[in-house]
């Protein structure tokens, strides 16, 4: 079954790396996975996105098309791609954006961003969001997922990121 996520905010936001996290538990979990990722020309605060195709047969096209799971951290991100969504997916937005009446895809709006402050660093809102991703699609474990932050981030913070994974997957609990 092809499963497609689009992580989408600024740059800066970690979604690159939230992508290829999302991508390495795929792989420990012995599915098919791509993942691509874009940026604008900024390095810091210009749009990016991540994306990410998940599947237990072969993928012959890498991109995503109407992504099954659409993230968006920015107001940015969710006015250039939920509209895109038509009624397919579910698009998942940091609480603090404005929802549009007209997008018609299932949305769920979580506190993204708040809990990262709770958790300790807003450098970790990356981790946090994917732990949500990750709780409400269900295609990796929560520990398969944490083993993939432990293998990506940096000597000296792989606690504060596995707890925002954690967060995340709480969030996700809830909203469920």
């Amino acid at each position: 079954m092809r499963t497609e996520f689009r992580l989408s905010g600024s740059g800066g936001q970690g979604l690159l790396l939230a992508g290829i996290v999302l991508a390495d538990a795929a792989i420990h979990e012995n599915l098919n996975v791509v993942q691509t990722q874009s940026y604008g020309p900024e390095a810091r605060g210009g749009s990016s996105k991540a994306e990410v195709v998940i599947s237990d047969t072969d993928i012959d096209y890498p991109k995503c098309t109407i992504p099954d799971y659409l993230l968006c951290l920015t107001a940015d991100s969710y006015k250039a791609y939920g509209p895109m969504q038509q009624d397919k997916g579910v698009i998942i937005v940091d609480s603090s954006i404005q929802l549009n009446p007209e997008i018609k895809a299932k949305t769920v709006s979580v506190p993204i961003i708040e809990t990262t402050k709770k958790v300790g660093k807003v450098i970790v809102t990356n981790m946090v969001a994917l732990g949500v991703v990750g709780g409400l699609s269900g295609i990796v474990k929560q520990g398969t997922l944490e083993k993939a932050v432990l293998d990506r981030v940096p000597k000296g913070t792989e606690e504060l990121n596995v707890t925002a994974i954690k967060a995340g997957f709480e969030l996700a609990s809830q909203v469920k």
